[in-house]
This record gives structure tokens, C-alpha cells and sequence, in this order.
């Protein structure tokens, strides 16, 4: 084991601190010219040890954004584009020194990370005809999020709701008739602040759309469990009502948490209550199609299955909004709000 590799290992210490990250770094930058060559060994055995506990790519720079600096999450997203710590300093404008401490300080926090739950597979990209139908979905969502003219909105959005629940059917309805294709997964990012009405919203559309959703408080993320193409319109979903909340309580009252506690929790109730109901007539509207009913049950069967597998341990917490004001003009927030 080479020095840099030992000055590591004493940053992951339970009492080790800024003094071992000190020495570590500046074994680094002692290197000279091959302090590089060291840097990235390390950074991509410490990456590979993160991958064989569960951590993606996407995941770490997360990670990296959420707990440290945003000079820690542009290093976490040059390591995962393969660019190296020596680019990374050019870039940065970074001494030796700085470099190599900012690389101890990303890893010794990857090196912290917990063994993540992976008993069923991500899940890859759509493709072929669903990823046609979710292409006219994301594209839809964004012309309903840019017009000025409320009409045209919700003609788009009533357009980009229906063509979801659709799709939902007709792959349920495949799915029936071909064997394979189980769920998999997809961890979506939940940032601060108010984290928890923002995981429950992002719970309120994976629900709708035939997931399941277990948030993970402590990494800002949540796991979202379903088949590919749910998957993917849940994020695009998730995405599009949470930019719409965001605007809408940036015109708002009130900056108070309470407030806005208060407005993103009615907000993502009532989004559930308009995604359920939506949900639910397309499948009453096609309800006379041979094998249906059964595949949907199957469907929602084999994600609670794989949920459970992934998560045979999970806790509820309450929410409590404290705002009145803030619940009134969340459940309109969410009333306007384009699906």
C-alpha cells in the first residue's frame, strides 16, 4: 500500500478529523509530478468501493453537493466523467495543496457512505415505442410550463395528463401478455429545504403512476420502485410540479417556513387527490379491454414486491402543516398547476 493510500485510510477513523485530512492531503501533494497518477487510483478504487455498496455515479455527486461544497461536486462529476484531479485543479484554479485537500475531503466522505439496498436492478432508459410516448410527454410539460397563455397551458398539460395514464394502461396491458420486464428502480434527488413535503410529493406522483416511493432523509434521495417507462414519467412529473411550486410560492405572501411548509404540503396532497382521480378514469374508460384489471393488479403486485424486498424495514413520519394561509394557497397552487 502505497503512502497516500495509508494517509487515506486514517481519514475514515471514527475520530479522525481535519488534521488527518491535512496530512493525507499534503502526502498528495508531496507526490510532485505523479501525484496525479496517485490521485486517480485511489479516486477510482474509493469509486468502485462506492458502486459495490449501491452508489451510482449520480448518486455520489449528489451526495458530494449535498453534504460539502460545490468545488466537492464539480470534482465528484469530473471523477464520474473520467476527467482527472489534475484538470479539475487547472479548472479551479486550484494549487497543488487545495486540489489534494478538496479530493481527501470528497473521499473520505464517499468512504463513510452505507451499504444502499440493491436487490433489484436499476432501471435502464425507455426505449422503442415508450420512449416515443414519453418524448411527446416531456415535451408537452415543457411548452405547458413556458406559454403565457393560460388556456393553451391547460389544453397542453390536460393533453401531457391523458397521454400518462394512457401509456400506463397500454404497457399494463402488455406487460400481461409477455413474460419478463419486472420493476426496477430509480433513486430521484429530494433537495433541501423542506425536504419532506418535497418527498411527499414526489410519493404522491409515484403512487399515481403505479410506483412506490421510500424516502431516504439522511442522502437526499428517494428510491422510486416501478417499471421503466413509470419511471421515467414520474421524474418528468416530479420535475415539472415542483418548478411550478417553487414559482408559485416565489409569488407568494410569505417567506416563513410555516408558510411554505404549509403551502408544498396541501400542495402535494392536492396533487394526489387530481393524479388519483386522473388515473383512475382512464382505466374506468378502458375497463372493457380483455385482461386489464388482473395486469394492473400484477403490476402493483410484482413493485410492492420488489419494494419490500428492498426495503423490509421502513418508518412513517407526519407532516403537520401549521399555516392556513399557506394550505389555502398551496391547494390552488396545486388546482392551477399543470400535469
Amino acid at each position: 500500500m502505497d503512502e497516500f493510500e495509508q494517509a487515506y485510510r486514517m481519514t475514515l477513523g471514527a475520530d479522525a478529523g481535519e488534521a488527518e485530512t491535512d496530512m493525507a492531503a499534503s502526502v498528495l501533494a508531496a507526490l510532485g509530478e505523479g501525484w496525479a497518477d496517485a490521485a486517480a487510483a485511489t479516486a477510482a478504487r474509493v469509486v468502485r468501493e462506492c458502486e459495490s455498496r449501491g452508489w451510482t455515479h449520480a448518486d455520489l455527486v449528489r451526495v458530494a453537493g449535498r453534504e460539502l461544497t460545490a468545488p466537492h461536486q464539480r470534482l465528484a462529476t469530473s471523477l464520474a466523467e473520467g476527467a482527472g484531479v489534475d484538470a479539475f485543479a487547472r479548472t479551479e484554479r486550484l494549487d497543488r495543496f487545495s486540489a489534494a485537500t478538496t479530493l481527501v475531503e470528497l473521499l473520505r466522505q464517499y468512504g463513510r457512505l452505507p451499504r444502499l439496498p440493491t436487490a433489484v436492478p436499476p432501471a435502464a432508459a425507455p426505449a422503442g415505442e415508450s420512449g416515443k410516448v414519453l418524448g411527446r410527454i416531456r415535451g408537452l410539460l415543457a411548452k405547458a410550463e413556458s406559454t403565457d397563455f393560460p388556456d393553451e397551458a391547460e389544453a397542453l398539460s390536460a393533453k401531457a395528463q391523458q397521454l400518462m395514464a394512457r401509456h400506463r394502461v397500454d404497457e399494463a396491458l402488455l406487460r400481461g401478455e409477455a413474460a419478463g420486464g419486472g420493476p426496477g428502480f430509480r433513486r430521484i434527488g429530494v433537495d433541501r429545504p423542506y425536504e419532506g413535503p418535497k418527498a411527499l410529493l414526489l410519493d404522491a406522483v409515484a403512487a399515481a403512476n403505479g410506483c412506490e416511493a421510500v424516502w431516504s432523509a439522511d442522502f437526499g434521495f428517494s428510491t422510486v420502485v416501478g417499471h421503466e417507462s413509470d419511471l421515467e414519467a414520474v421524474e418528468l412529473l416530479y420535475t415539472s410540479l415542483l418548478v411550478q411550486a417553487d414559482r408559485a410560492l416565489a409569488d407568494g405572501p410569505s417567506r416563513r417556513r410555516d408558510y411554505r411548509v404549509s403551502f408544498l404540503i396541501a400542495y402535494a396532497a392536492r396533487v394526489r387527490e387530481r393524479l388519483t382521480t386522473a388515473a383512475e378514469d382512464e382505466v374506468a374508460a378502458r375497463r372493457d379491454s380483455p385482461g386489464l384489471l388482473p395486469a394492473l393488479a400484477a403490476q402493483d403486485l410484482a413493485v410492492t414486491t420488489a419494494t419490500r424486498r428492498l426495503f423490509p424495514a421502513t418508518t412513517t413520519s407526519r407532516l403537520k402543516g401549521r399555516d392556513a394561509e399557506g394550505w389555502r394557497r398551496g391547494e390552488s397552487a396545486a388546482d392551477d398547476a399543470r400535469l
